[in-house]
């Protein structure tokens, strides 16, 4: 078999891959909501599997607050973080896989000009500020070939400054509450 027929049939296995998760966590995203009953683990296997969709929204940063409410933030934030940044790597490993999987549109364009133009720069800033486009951009970065350590690294710095922020504050809520 030539090494582009591999290569094209292994971007495709991804590709499903990708799209068969995706679709599973949404449909048992009430089963998942049951792991952030076991603790930090469960709190970094949400973040990662609420993460691991492309599009489908499933709400990670809710669990991060209640467990910012219940123990340290600073290390709620942490584990949500690395699980939410682990689990991004569904949509980077989609852009790996083919062109195919965005429409183009205004947003995409605009996303592919600052990571071309910004690079790791735009992966930490859209990780930081909640936002839905987030996977097109691991999407993007991944078609345009980015270091998987690289992109990894600065959606983890940015998911984690996230979760800060929404661990402290479900922590805070904690004082404004009369019981």
């Amino acid at each position: 078999m030539k090494p582009e027929t591999r290569l094209r049939i292994v971007r495709i296995l991804l590709l499903l891959l990708v799209i068969v998760l995706s679709v599973s966590i949404y449909l048992y995203r009430d089963q998942v909501k049951q792991l952030a009953g076991l603790g930090y683990p469960g709190l970094f296997l949400v973040s990662l599997l609420s993460n691991a969709t492309l599009i489908l929204p499933v709400p990670g940063v809710l669990f991060t607050s209640l467990m910012g409410a219940v123990f340290h933030p600073f290390w709620v934030a942490v584990v949500a973080g690395t699980g939410s940044a682990l689990g991004e790597l569904s949509g980077y490993l989609a852009g790996i896989s083919g062109r195919g999987v965005v429409e183009r549109s205004d947003v995409y364009d605009r996303l592919v000009y600052w990571m071309r133009r910004y690079g790791v720069w735009t992966v930490l800033v859209l990780a930081f500020v909640p936002n839905p486009v987030f996977d097109v951009a691991g999407i993007i970065a991944g078609m345009l070939r980015m270091p998987v350590w690289r992109f990894l690294l600065f959606c983890w710095i940015g998911k984690v400054l996230k979760m800060l922020l929404f661990a402290y504050g479900g922590a805070g809520l904690l004082n404004f509450l009369p019981f």
